[in-house]
Parts: C-alpha cells; structure tokens; sequence
C-alpha cells in the first residue's frame, strides 16, 4: 500500500471512524485528487455515502478580482444543506497559491467572504458542540504548501508522511498510543478550576471550571497532537507573547504581545503586522479567547505557518482569539478563529490550580 492510499484509509477507518449509511461530505482541491480517490474508496468499502464538493485553480482569485457585493456574499445552498445533514465532514487542504498572494487583495472585499462563511460556521460549529458532527481537517502537499513553510515538495511531503505517522507500518496503533497519552493529561486537567501560562516575561491566568478538555488523537485532525479546551471567557487576565510566525489575510505577523483584563484583549502589539492585528480586533467577538490548548505531537518541530501542524508542535502551547469550541462549554462567537502559538521548551511553565505541572515543554504528570 503506497502512502495516500495508507493516507485515505487512516483518514476513513481511524479518524471519523466511518460506518455503513453514514453520509461523508468531503472538500477539496483538484490537486488532492489522488487522495480524495483513496478516501472515497476506503469510506465506500466501509459502506459510507459520499458527496464532494471541489475547487477549482484561481477560483477564489476570480471571485476576489471580478466578484460584486452579492457574489461575495454569496452562501451556496447545497454546502449548507450538506453540513447540516451530514455524518461525517472532511476538508483536505492542498492549496494552489500561497495565502501570502491575498495579501495584495481589496481587505473589504476579504472581510465579506470570511462574512460569508458565518452561516456555514454556525451550524459547524453548533453540530461539533453537540456531538452531532465528526470532522477531519488535513493536509495534501503541494509546492504551495511547501513553498508556505520553507521545504522543498519532497521535505514537505516527508513531514507530513511523519506528522501523521504515515511512515510506520500500522499509523492508527501510534494514534491510539498518543490518545491514550493524551487522555492521561486531559483526566488530570478536567477537574481543574485555574490554569497558568507561564514565562520568563509573561503570565497569563484563566479559569477552566466546568469547561471541558478534550483529547484531540487524530480523529478530529489529521495529524494531530493536542490537549484543548475554551477559558471560561470573563476570566482571562495577565499578559502573553507569542514567538511563532502566523499568517492572517495573507499577511505575516510575528512577535505578538497581547494584554487582557477581566477577560477582555485591552491592547496588542506586532513586531511585524500590527495592521492586521487591528484589522482583526475590529472584527466582533475576537477579543476574547475561545481556545487554550497544549501541543503535543513529538514528529512536528518547526513551523510552517500553516496552523494544522504548528499548533501540535510538542513543547508549545497556543491561545486562540474568537470563535470559542462548543463542546468544551465556551461561549464566545465570532467569525474568526485565531490560533496564536508560542515555544515552552526554553523556560516556560503551565500551573493547574497553583501545581506545576509542565515546564520546559514537558509534563511533570502522567
């Protein structure tokens, strides 16, 4: 069995874990027609229905240059209808052009796509918090993607094999060894009330009691490698940077610091980018934090300004601003889900309810 076809299978079997008369509805490039093949004969062996949904080379550059307010506002009905009946959702990125091209496009005309989305969003986001929907995100590689994250097509293509453990024998017996790791971590942190980021410079402190932390083993992203949760919104205080590069309406940001009271963003700064910090803080519900979640994949090490594996580095913890998780009890909605990272190899802590429990990108449980 060559690697999609591994690829296809795990995605199937292991990560939404398909069965007979589910209904799969599947987005994707042409570029990751090889993979989407493998996935749509593994989900039909299983006795899965599936319906895709593609996109085409320079459709959304055609739709930013030439499109009018209503066509960019435009929701498709049968997407909707699709996301709403469905069992099973799997979005396999493999992107034509680098995000960084959008950065050269009208941002009102960016801001009523991501406007658009809203619809779609809500009931995604409602269907994940009531248990209603299973979803994969994953990656095909392409020379865009590779070209994003500073690897030749051959590295990026290695990394991804090794990220999603596609190069051992049998990938779902590793999965099921980080998610009963991860499931270890996430029982000692459930019963906790106050959690603390911490660092040289920077602290930062958020209630989490009720709220709950879920085990993230591969089976809502491929790959994965995580342990997340929603703060309890109000209660976030203190002050965090973080040291990874992040890409937001195809512009880089780097270097970002943000200071938050009584759970609320009161100020934020950019070593590079701080227009688009001020683009996104415009934008309602992205000052509050709707995700505090710990990395934990061992396989992923670098970054590539590509959010599905930079927010499982192991040895880094990540905040997001906006949209909060359902399914963890959060609250907050916005049409904006912003995962920010930052390195605890070198110095950082986590506390749950005043213990150490991590420190230098390790756990001191388990």
């Amino acid at each position: 069995m060559n690697w999609i076809d591994k690829y296809g299978e795990l995605l199937a079997s292991y990560s939404l874990y398909l069965k007979p008369g589910e209904l799969v509805f599947v987005r994707a490039t042409t570029l990751a027609e090889s993979l989407v093949k493998s996935f749509y004969k593994h989900a039909t062996k299983l006795g899965a229905i599936v319906e895709v949904e593609w996109i085409f080379e320079g459709q959304q550059d055609i739709l930013l240059e030439y499109g009018n307010e209503d066509q960019l506002k435009y929701v498709n009905p049968r997407s909707l209808a699709l996301i709403q009946e469905c069992n099973a959702y799997i979005l396999i990125r493999a992107p034509f052009q680098s995000n960084k091209d959008m950065a050269e496009t009208d941002p009102n005309k960016v801001q009523l796509l991501t406007e658009a989305n809203a619809a779609f969003s809500k009931i995604y986001f409602e269907r994940l918090g009531n248990g209603s929907l299973k979803r994969s995100l994953c990656q095909f590689p392409t020379q865009q993607g590779a070209d994003q994250a500073n690897m030749s097509l051959d590295e990026y293509t290695t990394f991804i094999q090794k990220a999603c453990f596609l190069d051992r024998e049998q990938p779902a017996e590793h999965w099921l060894g980080i998610s009963k790791m991860q499931q270890g971590i996430v029982d000692y942190l459930n019963p906790s009330k106050v959690m603390r980021y911490e660092h040289q410079n920077w602290s930062i402190e958020f209630g989490v009691e009720g709220r709950t932390w879920i085990n993230s083993d591969g089976k809502s992203n491929m790959p994965s490698g995580e342990v997340f949760t929603s703060p309890i919104e109000d209660s976030v205080h203190g002050t965090i940077y973080f040291d990874y590069p992040t890409l937001m309406f195809g512009k880089d940001v780097q270097g970002i610091t943000l200071e938050v009271k009584d759970g609320v963003i009161q100020s934020w700064s950019a070593k590079e980018g701080q227009e688009v910090l001020d683009q996104v803080f415009a934008i309602e519900g992205t000052r509050v934090f709707g995700e505090a979640a710990i990395g934990t994949n061992p396989n992923i090490q670098q970054a590539t300004k590509n959010i599905l594996f930079d927010e499982k580095i192991g040895g880094t913890i990540h905040m997001a601003v906006g949209q909060s998780y359902y399914q963890c009890g959060g609250k907050n909605k916005s049409t904006i889900h912003w995962d920010l990272i930052t390195n605890m190899k070198n110095g950082g802590s986590i506390y749950a309810d005043g213990k150490k429990i991590y420190e230098n990108g390790q756990f001191l449980i388990g």
